[in-house]
C-alpha cells in the first residue's frame, strides 16, 4: 500500500514538471481529450492525466480509477500541508480552530478516496450498480470536504499563508470534482460497454 501511494505521488509529481500535456503522441492525446471532455475543469484534467493515455485508452474504468488515484495524491499533499502549518503553528485563535476542521475534513476525503479506489479495483458485473452508487457518494462526500474546509475561512483575511492554503485546498476539490465526473461518465456508460475493468 505505501509503495502505492510512494507510485502515485512519483507519477504526479513527475507529470507536473513536463511543460506540456502533450507528451503522449498524437492518437495518444486524443484519449485524454476525449475521456476529460465531460470534467469540469478539463485543462487540468487533460494535463494531469496524459501520462495515462497509453494505458487507459478508451476505457472509462481506467480513466476514473486515474482521476482518483490523482485527486488521492493532491489530497494527500494538501493534508501534508495542512499538518505543517499545524505544527508550525501557522494560524491561531478562530482560524487555528478553522484548519484543525479542515485537517478533518481533508482526513475524511482521503478515507473516501481510498474507498473509491477500492471499488474500481474491484469492479464486478453482478454488483455494478451498487458499486457507482457507493463511487458517486464517496467522491461527492470527499468533494463537499474539500468545500466544508474553505467555509472555515469565509472571513476576509489577507495573508499569504491563507491564500496559499485557500489556492492548495481548491486545486484539491477542483482534481475531485474531475474525478467525480470521470466516475459518473463510467456509471453512464456501464459495465457491457467496456472489456477490462
Amino acid at each position: 500500500m505505501a509503495y502505492a501511494n510512494i507510485f502515485v505521488t512519483f507519477i504526479f509529481f513527475a507529470f507536473l514538471t513536463i511543460p506540456t500535456p502533450l507528451t503522449a503522441g498524437n492518437g495518444d492525446h486524443s484519449y485524454v481529450e476525449h475521456a476529460c471532455s465531460v470534467t469540469r475543469y478539463r485543462d487540468l484534467c487533460i494535463r494531469s492525466l496524459a501520462s495515462f493515455s497509453s494505458t487507459a485508452k478508451n476505457s472509462p474504468s481506467r480513466w476514473a480509477r486515474a482521476g482518483v488515484s490523482v485527486a488521492l495524491g493532491e489530497t494527500k499533499n494538501v493534508t501534508r500541508y495542512l499538518i505543517t502549518l499545524k505544527k508550525h503553528n501557522g494560524m491561531k485563535g478562530k482560524f487555528g480552530v478553522a484548519l484543525s476542521d479542515c485537517m478533518e475534513c481533508f482526513d475524511n476525503a482521503i478515507d473516501e478516496l481510498h474507498k473509491s479506489l477500492g471499488v474500481l479495483r474491484k469492479l464486478s458485473r453482478t454488483t455494478f450498480v451498487t458499486q457507482m452508487g457507493d463511487l458517486n457518494t464517496w467522491l461527492s462526500a470527499a468533494l463537499t470536504d474539500g468545500n466544508t474546509c474553505l467555509d472555515g475561512f469565509e472571513e476576509d483575511r489577507k495573508g499569504n499563508q491563507l491564500k496559499s492554503l485557500k489556492n492548495r485546498v481548491l486545486r484539491a476539490t477542483h482534481f475531485t470534482s474531475n474525478a467525480l465526473a470521470l466516475a459518473n461518465k463510467l456509471a453512464a456508460t456501464g459495465f457491457e460497454s467496456f472489456p477490462d475493468p
